[in-house]
């Protein structure tokens, strides 16, 4: 395919999972803003930062004249994100084993993200939502008991 075509590829799937127009950059930034992601999934911070530096090497393609595919990517690069593609529809991306991971210890994930039924009818994958509602619903009852134990 190439690195560009297989960079597109995955960039088109992740502006659907994640229903963003920023596509790889979404993802990249969900990574981000998740607490603790690489204390609970192996490989977190290098899938991250390969993401980030993939990304860097896309833009640097479209926008440097001087930097094309031949100069800039190895086969393995491609490689790379082909299989990355493959782990996001096979629920072993960062972000689902994440979901996975933090849903056996809480009663209920913090956010989740799915496949679009045009890409995959079989698997799904979870749809981000906003984790910070969970916090607060948490820190709310825990000062509510606080304050019960206080006026006993």
């Amino acid at each position: 395919m190439g690195f560009i075509d297989s960079y597109k590829h995955l960039e088109k799937l992740c502006g659907e999972l994640l229903n963003d127009d920023r596509r790889l950059s979404a993802y990249i930034d969900e990574m981000i803003n998740t607490p603790a992601g690489s204390r609970y999934v192996h490989n977190w911070d290098n899938d991250l930062k390969t993401l980030k530096h993939y990304r860097w090497i896309r833009n640097q393609i479209a926008h440097d004249p001087e930097c094309n595919e031949s100069n800039m990517c190895d086969p393995e690069d491609e490689l790379w994100l082909d299989h990355f593609y493959s782990r996001i529809m096979n629920q072993t991306d960062p972000l689902a084993k994440y979901h996975q991971t933090r849903s056996k210890t809480k009663a209920s994930p913090v956010h989740t993200h799915s496949i679009p039924s045009d890409i995959n009818h079989d698997k799904s994958i979870s749809k981000p939502k906003q984790h910070y509602w969970g916090i607060v619903c948490y820190v709310i009852i825990v000062l509510i008991f606080f304050i019960w134990l206080l006026n006993r």
